[in-house]
């Protein structure tokens, strides 16, 4: 009667145990993609160097000013360091600017997320390399314009 016991508290308990794991899993992308955005946004790109993955494709699009139509924009895992070097060296990004992250999937080796930022919406894919996530695979563009 007691192994039977036993037995069906592990079993209750494994779905808590893995869930957590998942838990803290989706919470571990979201730090890197915060590290990202709070790395450009703070002028530490040690953190966007931490989040990033060094083989980097980061593909987009923006709106030049004085035009309308989307331009394409390509980076490499250097250029956004020395961006996050720049981006906000004069302080011109509000303290409460945007930086909302949503992490849509999570699995043992991949997972992907969205993140609402000042200079627009970016689109993830994370890859988990030797026990952290890094952002492999960002495709952006900025904000779109409003009708009407």
């Amino acid at each position: 009667m007691m192994k039977i016991l036993a037995l069906c508290l592990l079993m209750l308990a494994l779905p808590l145990a893995a869930g957590a794991q998942s838990v803290d899993e989706k919470e571990m992308v979201r730090q890197a993609v915060l590290d990202y955005v709070e790395g450009i946004y703070e002028v530490t790109p040690a953190r966007v160097e931490r989040s990033v993955h060094p083989e980097l494709t980061k593909r987009g699009f923006f709106v030049k000013k004085g035009e309308t139509i989307y331009s394409p924009h390509v980076m490499t895992f250097q250029q956004l360091v020395d961006l996050s070097k720049t981006f906000n060296k004069d302080g011109h990004v509000a303290k409460d600017a945007p930086k909302e992250v949503v992490v849509f999937d999570v699995s043992d080796q991949t997972a992907s997320a969205k993140l609402t930022a000042v200079w627009g919406i970016d689109y993830f894919h994370l890859a988990k390399y030797e026990g952290k996530w890094k952002i492999v695979n960002v495709m952006w563009q900025t904000h779109p314009k409003r009708s009407g």
